[in-house]
């Protein structure tokens, strides 16, 4: 897991997607274990009560369960996967909101990208 500190999407919610995803394809499946707050927030660099409001999130959502003394796991039926025509979209929206904050608009970022592809 990483967090880009230049996406403007809050690093709480760039951690709550990816592991929604690691979850939501089996990665991570029921019962597994999630890295305790401080451990998480410690590899990443982040404060903890960011690592801990993505935790309230994602059990919230229904992806985990947490306990006190028992840390946080994958809920025994945690939600569908996403499809993969909406992982994409995220993704293309999360590459233009970073296009803007570089100051690129949506075209030249488009261009760029089919440029790439083209390669």
């Amino acid at each position: 897991m990483t967090v880009d500190v230049l996406d403007p999407t809050p690093p709480y919610e760039q951690l709550r997607r990816q592991l929604a995803d690691l979850v939501g394809s089996g990665v991570l499946a029921p019962g597994d274990r999630l890295p305790p707050v401080r451990q998480l927030a410690a590899d990443l660099g982040l404060a903890t009560g960011t690592v801990a409001r993505t935790y309230r999130e994602l059990e919230q959502a229904g992806y985990v369960r947490s306990r006190r003394g028992g840390g946080t796991r994958v809920a025994p039926h945690p939600p569908a996967a996403v499809t993969p025509q909406a992982a994409l979209e995220d993704a293309a929206r999360a590459y233009l909101e970073r296009a803007a904050v570089l100051g690129v608009s949506t075209d030249e970022a488009v261009s760029v990208l089919v440029r790439v592809v083209g390669r």
